[in-house]
């Protein structure tokens, strides 16, 4: 059903010695909780937690959450090159995929609309909960990996 690519998981350096990809892995992990945690700061205010405003939150956590975005986007993709079989074929990765591009695309889109235009207290915690939401489908997709 799926696409099987030929690979040999022996020619990665990922696979050869026992430190790379536990590191990578903490990098990876490392690099999603300061983008997801940014956000999360940002999404803590739009509910009104905290005595910071969204839009001042969001001008002085974007640059972090940026950072770790990328950082995340590089590392996962090694990872991936570890086993890509496996990974195409695991429903949870799958999961993750649509769910990380679709939190990532609603993040600089809707998310930061909504932050910046100072938008009713309703709009901003429907657009903070939903924006939550969305990021912990990530982490959860991620998790089960291991497990399916």
């Amino acid at each position: 059903m799926f696409l099987e690519l030929v690979y040999d998981p022996t020619t990665n350096p990922l696979n050869n010695n026992e430190w790379s990809f536990p590191l990578l892995e903490i990098i990876h992990i490392a690099a999603f909780t300061l983008s997801i945690g940014t956000i999360a700061i940002v999404d803590f205010g739009l509910l009104g937690w905290g005595k910071r405003d969204a839009a001042k939150l969001l001008k002085e956590t974007s640059t972090l959450t940026l950072l770790g975005l990328v950082i995340m986007l590089i590392s996962g993709p090694l990872i991936f090159s570890s086993d890509p079989n496996m990974y195409l074929r695991n429903s949870s990765f799958r999961f993750k995929m649509v769910a990380l591009l679709v939190a990532i695309i609603y993040n600089y889109t809707i998310h930061r609309k909504v932050v910046l235009s100072g938008a009713t207290p309703g709009v901003n915690k429907a657009v903070g909960i939903f924006s939550l939401a969305l990021w912990v489908s990530v982490v959860f997709g991620g998790l089960f990996i291991a497990f399916v």
